[in-house]
């Protein structure tokens, strides 16, 4: 009975020590070193003819705003959009939202703002300021850039 004992323990640690051994571990991995670059971010504010009123002009414009933040997306030039929680007694030149674009310079950020419909409507002002961020600002199911879209402005 010792002997079948022995022989037990036996195999045991030598499967035990094979398994180890046979299994190489992984290497660490690299640790992602984090890094800034710089952004550039357009305020919307409200504009001269900004109107909580949905008129046929402020739906048009939305909509054309909707379409313009889309649009530079898929060319990869806007990062990130959105609005700011306003509340319905704010200042008539309360900040509305903001773009963060990923672009070489604040007169391409602020071309591209320029051309949006709500700001060209007058609904919104723009102000472009630089933006130091972390690199690949991103978020998860945010829209894949569409190789060879433009977006010049």
């Amino acid at each position: 009975m010792r002997t079948v004992l022995r022989l037990s323990l036996l195999l045991t640690l030598a499967t035990g020590c094979a398994t180890t051994q046979g299994a190489a571990s992984a290497p660490p991995e690299p640790e992602k070193k984090f890094s800034m670059r710089t952004y550039y971010m357009a305020f919307l504010r409200r504009g001269p003819a900004w109107t909580k009123e949905r008129t046929p002009e402020a739906i048009e414009a939305g909509k054309g705003h909707m379409a313009n933040i889309e649009r530079l997306a898929k060319c990869g030039k806007l990062v990130i959009a959105g609005p700011f929680d306003v509340p319905a007694d704010a200042p008539s030149d309360a900040l509305a939202g903001i773009f963060i674009f990923d672009v070489a310079t604040r007169e391409e950020a602020v071309a591209l703002t320029a051309q949006d419909p709500a700001v060209k409507a007058g609904r919104f002002t723009i102000e472009v300021l630089p933006w130091y961020g972390p690199t690949g600002l991103t978020y998860e199911g945010h829209i894949r850039p569409e190789p060879g879209l433009s977006c010049t402005p």
